[in-house]
């Protein structure tokens, strides 16, 4: 029988999804100023709605049940998401590590018979991305978006093109972390209860989203040609310091792979990430200001779900059990817009009796609508903190997003939908 909490979590839940679609609405009232433009301009912060909501929750429950119950609530839910995410945000967008990556982006942007301009943009929404399937989508999120913002968003205006880019993006990084078994949230939700391993996924969804991924790259390369070659998008912005040593490089990218091996257990990569702090401390001259805040408001957007989507397992659990493999892949590509695709794929592995093909159809539809919302995939609030004040009202319209993913995802809907062996 469902509870009057699950009920209460399931409007709550709604509403923070009305609300995350009504952000710019609350900027343009901050914009306004008045007696209530503080209070505007914390509702206009998407990476803090689910986490408010959840307040909401907590307290309805302390209310109803007692503080005992609240906190044994959230005492279990499994917060080792929304932590890494954080952690991994404030490594990977360190100054050494960026300068890494833009080494390789160059090098590899030289390789292809084009111009310049337009090979950098392609390799950065190509490689980087598909790179998500090693250092994990988070990691790849980040390094992506912030390159995008010192090369590419830097002259204001233009919404058209960054809007037509951060929705190719996000799709990207949403399909290009299937590659492995243990990168992108929704596998890894999975993976070991499917039996899934490396080998598995890059067989059966590796080379999907590879095609996609460069397909969808490659098209918006074309689209934003004139914007690339003509001048438009202002020069980049590179740091005027002197170069990282590559011993100070070196350690950084330790952090990054101990990070990213110790994604499953919070205390070890909380304890590497004040190790990390520690180091840039002690080399300030290598170091730009860290990630935190960005990092930690992410990290609050995801705990909210976590909190507010533990609640919903009465209705969605019974709703993917009666679906049919092809109805379940549109049914999880339309859900995972209005929720957190790591959960998703979590409830789908609980029904009973599923065959290969419906487990397929429930991951590929959970990774596939992955970038048509903020909330749809873990690292999305990543991208959006990053790049959300290069937009002219401060923020991303969620609309506008979902526009503009709209038809990188139909690209991975007709590659994942090909035949398999499970059909």
């Amino acid at each position: 029988m469902v509870s009057h909490t699950e009920i209460v979590a399931t409007v709550l839940f709604a509403i923070a999804i009305v609300h995350t679609f009504s952000v710019p609405v609350f900027a343009r009232l901050a914009d306004r100023g008045g007696t209530h433009a503080g209070l505007w301009h914390v509702l206009s912060e998407v990476e803090a709605v689910f986490g408010m909501w959840a307040c909401v929750l907590f307290g309805w429950m302390w209310l109803t049940g007692g503080i005992g119950d609240a906190i044994h609530y959230l005492d279990s839910r499994d917060f080792t998401e929304p932590a890494f995410v954080f952690v991994i945000m404030v490594v990977a967008a360190s100054r050494p590590i960026i300068e890494l990556v833009r080494l390789v982006v160059d090098a590899v942007a030289r390789l292809l018979p084009v111009p310049t301009a337009l090979a950098r943009f392609f390799v950065v929404m190509t490689l980087v991305p598909l790179s998500g399937s090693l250092i994990t989508e988070p990691a790849a999120m980040t390094l992506a978006a912030l390159l995008l913002r010192q090369s590419y968003f830097g002259r204001s205006g233009q919404d058209g093109f960054k809007y037509l880019t951060v929705g190719v993006l996000f799709v990207n990084v949403s399909i290009g972390g299937v590659l492995t078994a243990y990168a992108a949230p929704p596998v890894l939700m999975v993976a070991q209860t499917f039996g899934w391993d490396t080998a598995f996924m890059a067989t059966h969804f590796g080379w999907r989203a590879v095609t996609a991924v460069v397909f969808n790259s490659l098209v918006l390369t074309l689209i934003c040609r004139p914007f690339l070659l003509g001048g438009q998008l202002g020069g980049e912005v590179r740091d005027k310091r002197p170069e990282c040593s590559r011993a100070v490089i070196g350690v950084h990218v330790l952090f990054l792979v101990a990070v990213v091996l110790a994604s499953h257990h919070i205390h070890i990569f909380m304890a590497l990430l004040l190790l990390f702090i520690g180091y840039t401390q002690a080399y300030k001259q290598h170091q730009s200001p860290l990630l935190l805040r960005e990092g930690l408001m992410v990290g609050f957007f995801l705990a909210g779900l976590v909190v507010l989507g533990g609640m919903q397992q009465w209705w969605l659990q019974d709703l993917l059990a009666g679906l049919s493999p092809i109805v379940l892949y549109f049914g999880a590509t339309a859900l995972t817009a209005i929720t957190d695709n790591a959960a998703l794929t979590y409830l789908g592995s609980l029904v009973e009796g599923t065959g290969e093909l419906w487990r397929y159809m429930l991951v590929a539809g959970a990774v596939t609508g992955g970038g048509l919302t903020v909330i749809a995939n873990a690292p999305n609030p990543a991208g959006f903190s990053i790049l959300k004040g290069c937009f002219s009202d401060g923020t991303i319209a969620p609309l506008k997003l979902f526009g503009a993913a709209a038809v990188p995802t139909l690209v991975a809907v007709i590659m994942f939908l090909l035949p398999n062996s499970f059909s």
